[in-house]
């Protein structure tokens, strides 16, 4: 009996003795490499921290830097255009000036053109006139080369008679001036600058020939010359006579054109772009309608859009 009990002792004492091998903590050395390790891995995690820090502020210098150069760049770029506009605009109004001017040369030189065309027409009749008298003086006088000398010898019916020589009024008074010397002396005087003799000949011609093709001419002209002169009522209060009492003159356009011009020079926006409109619209693709609606550009004022046809 007390054999088998000291036997169960020796047995507890084994597997307590084993339990106790198999229960018992690590070796220290084994604890310290695994906190060695995780320190390891603790200071690596730390400095990729600091290492992304670094980046990241590096980037965000970088970033302000190209932020403040393009604020730079813009505000550089933006002064630019604004003197780029300016200069343009002053391009414009110099330009516009410039084409105003070349414009009225340009109708002084279509109306000279017209005028002269118009003058060798007449001057080819008076020539053959001209040669047509002399054939017959020619023949007269052949014709009585033997005839005795004496008074009213050698002289035709008319002569004879006392009739007034080709070329010379009645009592040796001068010949009224003609209607084209006239408008050319005027028209000349208007391109010297000299407006005032030139609005005096332009007013002439139209007291003395209404009914001339030149008259709405001269009508015209006398609004250029309110025009050049800064009397823009006055400009426009001549425009008017060219565009309601000559409708079928070739300056209707100019007048109307011109009358718009002069209206904005009053201020007069809403007038002055019914009339450019009506510029554009009667005369499509002329030199007129394309400077009207140039203006209208310029003043911020489109053509309304047509209704689609049918």
């Amino acid at each position: 009996m007390r054999t088998r009990w000291f036997v169960l002792a020796l047995a507890a004492i084994f597997v307590g003795v084993l339990c106790g091998a198999l229960l018992a903590p690590q070796p220290t050395s084994a604890v310290s490499r695994e906190m060695i390790e995780l320190q390891q891995q603790v200071s690596q995690i730390l400095q990729a921290q600091q290492d992304l820090r670094s980046t990241v502020d590096s980037n965000n210098a970088a970033m302000k830097t190209l932020v403040q150069q393009s604020l730079d760049s813009v505000n550089k770029l933006s002064g630019q255009m604004d003197s780029l506009q300016k200069s343009v605009q002053e391009v414009q109004a110099n330009t516009g000036a410039r084409i105003d001017t070349m414009t009225q040369q340009s109708q002084g030189l279509s109306d000279n053109v017209q005028d002269i065309q118009a003058r060798v027409g007449k001057l080819s009749q008076q020539l053959t006139d001209t040669q047509n008298l002399l054939q017959s003086i020619d023949a007269k006088v052949s014709g009585g080369a033997g005839a005795p000398t004496g008074a009213g010898a050698g002289l035709g019916p008319d002569n004879a008679s006392g009739g007034a020589t080709p070329g010379n009024a009645p009592g040796g008074a001068m010949p009224p001036i003609s209607a084209d010397t006239l408008y050319l002396n005027a028209l000349r005087d208007y391109n010297g600058g000299k407006y005032d003799l030139s609005r005096q000949e332009f007013s002439d011609y139209i007291k003395n020939f209404p009914a001339n093709d030149l008259a709405s001419n001269s009508q015209f002209y006398l609004g250029e010359i309110s025009y050049a002169q800064d009397d823009f009522k006055g400009a426009i209060a001549a425009y008017d006579v060219v565009i309601g009492n000559y409708p079928k003159s070739f300056k209707q356009a100019a007048a109307l054109l011109k009358k718009g011009l002069a209206e904005l020079e009053l201020g007069l926006k809403a007038s002055a772009t019914r009339d450019l409109r009506e510029v554009v619209h009667r005369y499509p693709g002329s030199d007129e309608g394309r400077r009207a609606e140039a203006k209208l550009r310029e003043i911020g004022t489109a053509m309304p859009s047509r209704p689609a046809r049918h």
